[in-house]
Order: C-alpha cells, then structure tokens, then sequence
C-alpha cells in the first residue's frame, strides 16, 4: 500500500478550522474565579492552564491552587512521589484499589478523613472575591463538594471532568455543575449521580491545531525525523510509565511505521530506547504541537490529554496496552465516542495502525476528533464557568445537620488522617480504597514489595474491559 498518511487528507483538515472561544468584553467590578488542580501527572494541571488562560482573556481574574500543597503536614509531595512510585513498581495494586473504589462507587472513611483535613486550608486560601471554584481534579471536588454541603462555601463549584471515563470518585456530592467534553462522560456522569452535567467541549491549547504539508514538513525537519516514512507517535505522559518499551519495539518490528517516542521526564527511559535502537526517543518535549503535527497517528496507554491534544491537531489516536486502572476505562470510553481505537490484540496493530494511517477509519476518527472542538457554539468550558460565575446558582438542598463531634473525636479524626497519609502516599489522594484501615492495608500491602521492580503477581490480560 502506497504511504499516503497525513498528506491524503491535509486539505480536508486544513479546511476544518476549530471554532475559537469567543471573548466577552470584560466587566466592571471584582470577578474573581477560582481554580484547584494537582500536580500529579501533568492532565489535571494542563487542564487548569488552559482554563486559566481562556477565563483570564474573557475578563476574569483567576486563582490557581494545587490541592497537595493544601494537604496537611507537607505530604502532598509524598502523595504525588509514592502514587507515581506504585504505577511504575506495583501497577496490579493501582489496579486493585481503582475497582475496589469504582465498585464502592467512590472513596472510604480513611481518605474522606485525610480530604477534610484540608477544607479549612481551601477556605483560607480563597479569596474574599472569589465568585465560583472549578476543580480539574477528583480529591478537590471532594475537598469542595464537602464545604458546600455544609454551607461554608457560598459559590458555586465546578468540576471540569479531564477523562473521558469518569470514575465514581469524580461525581462529588456538593458539586453542583459537571462540564464534560462529549456525550460519553456525560452519560456516565449522570449514572454517577451528578445532578447537573452540561456538554461543552474538551480544554486544549490552541496551539494544538491541523497543520498543513509545508507545516508538517517543517517539523519533521526540526525533529530530524524522516521526510517521506510515516511516523507513529508513542506517548506515555509526563511520567513516561507504562510498558512503554515494550510498545515501542512492538511498533518498530511490525512495520506499519517509523516509532517516534515521547518518555516525558523518564530520561532513563529515552536512554533505554535509544540503546535499543529506537533512533527518535525524546524525554521532556517543548514543543509537543509540533511533533504532533509532524506524525500520522498516536499511539497512548491512558487516554489522558495527550489524546485531547490529538484531536485537536487532527491526529488519529489508538490505544494500545494501557497502564492499569484509568488505562483500560479510558480507552473503552473513547472508543465508545467513536474518535479513537482500541487495540487489544498484538496482531491487530500493524492492521489498524495502516487503517488509521492511511484507511477510511483514520478518517473518520479525524472528522469525529475534530468535531469535538467545533461543537463549542457557546464558547466550550470556560464560557459556561464564566455564565455560572455570573448568574449563579440556587442553594443545594439542604442536609440535616450533623451531630457536633467532641474534641476528643476532632483529635482523633485528625490522628486518623495523618495515618492514613502512609498509605495515601502510594495511592493519591483521589484514589482511596473504600475499605476500612485494616482492609486498605491488606489490599494494598498484600504482595506489595516495592524493592522488587517485578512484584509476583499476575497482571490482568490486556484488553480486559471491566
């Protein structure tokens, strides 16, 4: 089959133009709006940057705040180290605590009690101003669904869902708007139980766009990649885990194209490529529009921004061995939506990677990946925070109070918490098992030894789709 790849359908998409957020002129008066992420991974935070900067040039003034440095005793680094620590030594327990919470539908009494610890700290960090918070991360949602139940925040929150599988722990009871990029996380929000899910669009950087021939070209040539090959990008996030090298020989003996592989912040992992023979292996890159725009298709393992990212530039994307947990639900749930592949069978990559590239499927993922943007006409995410923001919202209903504990149970609530802390470190804090102390411990400690790069335990096959 003759290489076609970008170039067959470059003038269809440089024809499709996504619809820019229109701005509103700014008002007069304090519009304050406040923004809480996590810096664990780089999704959630991208997300926030992004709503940050279109909320900004519509006139507003916006806060950002990472939710671990909100959590007490300075162990939100800790959180972020040990859950990055358990998805590259132990992923079957990320695994085991991810459905062990989706089936409880959400978190347990250990990680509720860690989240309350920070509530007080999110108040104190708010502004007097502040007119409506969004969360772009699910421990946050907890952390400010519970200040509006108990009526000790005023505004409305938000919750911007980054995935398009929506695991239980995203729908916070207290939230009172969800924003979803499509119809598939809407559904499964609502299921959930949110009680208002509005459809605006995803949140990407403009600088993600369709590029045309000479574009493409261009950034072949900066990259020093291969003028005429087709190229299949290998993306694994910030982190650069998952079994990426794995993939990545698998892409380069199959044939269907030339491996490009971005390791993010694994330089060790980049170094490992290229001692195998992976000649284009990157770590951090800058300039990920780019490389986007220089490649035919993307090949991922958790269904995070990147594949946003994607999309936006008019990149067919497939995934293929997916980290445990969100990985597989992730790619069930973009494969529902129509605007991506999942390939479960090693002898369906080199097939469905040529459809992608140079067959109809390409195409039509292209056309349903771009459609997400073009279905903004109100002005996507940011605009329906700022109409929030602006009109507010009625009160949630009310709860019947709670009965006041005394200081002794205060003390050992907060006791509690900072226990709970060593086996959060593994999990982050959005991730909780929904036992009880001694069921977490067996849960996760079972088997678990984090000395051992290659713990005795049988990972669940790929493609599993629970």
């Amino acid at each position: 089959m003759p290489y076609l790849g970008s170039s067959v359908h470059l003038r269809a998409l440089a024809a499709a133009t996504l619809h820019p957020e229109p701005l509103l002129p700014p008002t007069a008066g304090a519009e304050r709006v406040a923004i809480v992420s996590a810096s664990i991974g780089a999704g959630h935070d991208g997300a926030a940057a992004e709503l940050d900067r279109r909320l900004t040039a519509r006139g507003l003034t916006v806060d950002r705040f990472d939710l671990l440095d909100l959590l007490p005793a300075r162990i939100g680094p800790l959180v972020r180290d040990g859950y990055h620590r358990m998805l590259v030594r132990a992923p079957w327990a990320y695994e085991r605590v991810y459905r062990s919470t989706e089936r409880a539908g959400g978190g347990g009494p250990l990680a509720r009690a860690l989240l309350r610890t920070a509530e007080q700290r999110m108040l104190n960090a708010l502004h007097p101003d502040t007119g409506a918070v969004v969360s772009t991360y699910p421990g946050a949602s907890r952390v400010l669904g519970g200040l509006r139940l108990r009526e000790r925040l005023a505004v409305p929150v938000l919750t911007y869902l980054t995935d398009f599988s929506v695991h239980p722990l995203w729908v916070a009871d207290g939230v009172d708007v969800h924003l979803s990029a499509h119809a598939v996380p809407a559904a499964q929000a609502r299921a959930a139980g949110a009680r208002d899910v509005r459809m605006c669009g995803p949140v990407v950087d403009p600088r993600f766009r369709p590029g045309g021939v000479r574009e493409r070209d261009a950034a072949r040539a900066r990259f020093g990649l291969p003028e005429n090959a087709p190229l299949v990008l290998l993306v694994a996030g910030s982190w650069g885990v998952g079994p990426v090298r794995q993939v990545a020989l698998e892409l380069r003996d199959c044939g269907a194209a030339v491996p490009v592989v971005v390791c993010g912040r694994n330089e060790a992992l980049a170094e490992q490529l290229r001692a195998d023979g992976i000649e284009h292996a990157y770590g951090w890159v800058d300039d990920m529009p780019a490389l986007m725009r220089a490649a035919d298709v993307l090949v991922q393992n958790a269904g995070g921004l990147s594949s946003l990212e994607a999309f936006a530039t008019g990149l067919p994307v497939a995934s293929y061995r997916c980290i445990p947990g969100h990985g597989p639900a992730n790619a069930a749930a973009l494969e529902e939506a129509g605007v991506a592949a999942w390939i479960r069978d090693p002898a369906r990559l080199k097939p469905v990677l040529r459809d992608l590239i140079d067959g109809p499927l390409g195409l039509r993922q292209r056309t349903a990946g771009l459609a997400l943007f073009a279905a903004e006409p109100d002005g996507g995410p940011a605009a329906e925070t700022a109409r929030v923001h602006r009109s507010g919202l009625p009160p949630l209903p009310r709860r019947p109070a709670a009965r006041r504990r005394r200081p002794t149970a205060r003390r050992l609530v907060a006791t509690t918490a900072v226990a709970c802390a060593v086996w959060t470190c593994a999990v982050g804090t959005g991730i909780a098992t929904a036992y009880d102390g001694p069921g977490v411990l067996h849960a996760i400690g079972h088997g678990l030894d984090l000395d051992d790069p290659h713990p005795g335990h049988t990972p669940r096959p790929e493609g599993h789709h629970a």
